[in-house]
């Protein structure tokens, strides 16, 4: 355990995490353009759609979907399932509102590319690749989470407006929920990691390789240029991370609590899954990575148009300034050995 901690802590990417955090602390004058910014979260989006279309496209060709099926439905499964859990313990042990409660199981029933890049990187150097697929798992993870938990919070709150109008005289507020659902089906991360897979999957089927090449190499997340974007981009996210930690008085115990241990059950869920489908060891400790990990792009739109009343500090300094940096650190390390003592080869 301690060997898989150091192997993650003492690599460039979480340390320009944890650059990023003590330069906020300390006010440091670092500061990343946000069209950079913007750019390389661009980038690494497309890349993980593009490559996983590729590897996508040759495990079809070599095997059809008899390798795929299994571990798309497992994933498919624990999107419905983290956000339902969620909700569960935050509503009833953690006495949030209806619609804190979903909108921050919103948040946790969705996925963070970043970690999942992160985690591929860990694998990578542990010298056990993950299962070239799972950037298809990522996508197919992104969307299910966030609507249910939507659904959830719409439909409780609606009940909930409802019974106060009747008591009061005065008309309940619409939910919108289709446009809500809109939002996070139309949205940057699902836009291009969905078609960058598609776009990925015909080029290999049908490009010359000789003319594929040179898009593969510019994408692959093996190579120089991901992986010295990836430490710009954790960089800035260390630096966003930081300026959140302040409001972790606000949110409390209860939930700093549940930003570190739900993402464990959760990544446990993942991993055993994971094996049950067939995963590798790699595979099922970066499955185990993304379903413990807490969306901070996709979600937030989304809760703000269907859940207006739900408090956006809890959500988003939950996911950005617990869960996410506690998986940088801690997290991936710890799926990876939870993938080991579940037999995961």
């Amino acid at each position: 355990m301690l060997e898989s901690l150091e192997r993650n802590l003492l690599t460039p990417i979480p340390l320009c995490f944890v650059l990023g955090l003590i330069c906020t602390r300390i006010h440091g004058g670092i500061k990343i353009p946000k069209e950079l910014y913007l750019s390389i979260a661009i980038f690494l989006l497309m890349s993980i759609g593009f490559i996983g279309g590729h590897e996508l496209a040759h495990e079809y060709h070599e095997h059809g979907v008899s390798t795929i099926w299994k571990p798309a439905l497992a994933t498919l499964i624990l999107g419905c399932v983290t956000p339902i859990t969620s909700y569960l313990v935050l509503h009833y042990v953690g006495r949030l509102s209806i619609a804190d409660s979903a909108g921050i199981a919103a948040h946790y029933g969705s996925t963070s590319a970043v970690t999942y890049a992160v985690a591929n990187s860990f694998v990578e150097q542990t010298q056990h690749p993950a299962n070239s697929f799972l950037p298809t798992l990522v996508t197919i993870l992104e969307c299910p989470g966030i609507a249910i938990a939507l659904v959830l919070g719409a439909a409780l709150s609606a009940r909930e407006r409802a019974a106060k109008a009747a008591a009061t005289g005065r008309p309940a507020r619409e939910s919108k929920l289709g446009e809500a659902l809109y939002e996070v089906m139309t949205g940057q991360s699902i836009l291009l990691m969905a078609g960058l897979l598609v776009i990925g999957f015909i080029s290999t089927l049908f490009m010359d390789p000789k003319g594929f090449q040179p898009f593969y190499d510019f994408f692959q997340s093996k190579g120089m240029l991901f992986r010295g974007l990836l430490c710009i981009f954790l960089l800035e996210m260390g630096l966003v991370a930081g300026e959140r930690l302040g409001d972790l008085v606000k949110v409390g115990p209860f939930l700093v609590a549940f930003g570190i241990l739900m993402p464990l059950v959760h990544g446990f869920l993942g991993v055993y899954l994971g094996h049950l489908a067939g995963l590798n060891l790699g595979g099922c400790t970066v499955l185990g990575a993304i379903v413990a990990s807490a969306s901070y792009i996709a979600a937030p739109p989304a809760v703000r148009l269907t859940l207006p009343e739900a408090n956006p500090t809890l959500s988003i300094t939950a996911a950005l300034a617990i869960t996410f940096p506690f998986n940088i650190a801690f997290g991936i390390p710890i799926y990876f050995e939870m993938a080991k003592w579940v037999g995961a080869t």
